[in-house]
């Protein structure tokens, strides 16, 4: 393994670690330094909220599990920051690929930070 390949980071390492994977294997990846508020998340989900004293959009957790994950991935879609590539990303933390928005179409995590 070259030095290169031991500074790539997957999907599943941001944040730490998180709860047991078999309980939560969906994890949420926050770009909060591109949410601009627009709320879209907020609106089709329950996870999300709007913060009115930073009038951006926050999750209420950053791992779920499969009731949780549709709306999560109708959240990460209605995102309309990064012109349109969304800066929430669930992630399925078994197979590291990046479920929602997968604006790549192969599961690579489209994080831009």
């Amino acid at each position: 393994m070259s030095d290169l390949d031991a500074e790539v980071q997957t999907a599943s390492e941001y944040g730490g670690d998180g709860p047991p994977v078999d309980e939560k294997p969906y994890k949420i990846v926050f770009e909060a330094n591109a949410c601009f508020g627009a709320g879209k998340c907020a609106e089709v989900s329950d996870t999300w909220e709007m913060d009115i004293t930073t009038g951006m959009a926050k999750p209420d957790t950053y791992y779920i599990d499969e009731s949780d994950l549709e709306h999560n991935v109708a959240a990460a879609d209605a995102c309309p920051a990064k012109k349109g590539d969304g800066c929430i990303h669930v992630v399925d933390r078994r197979t590291d690929e990046e479920v929602a928005p997968d604006p790549h179409g192969d599961g690579t995590l489209s994080v831009d930070w």
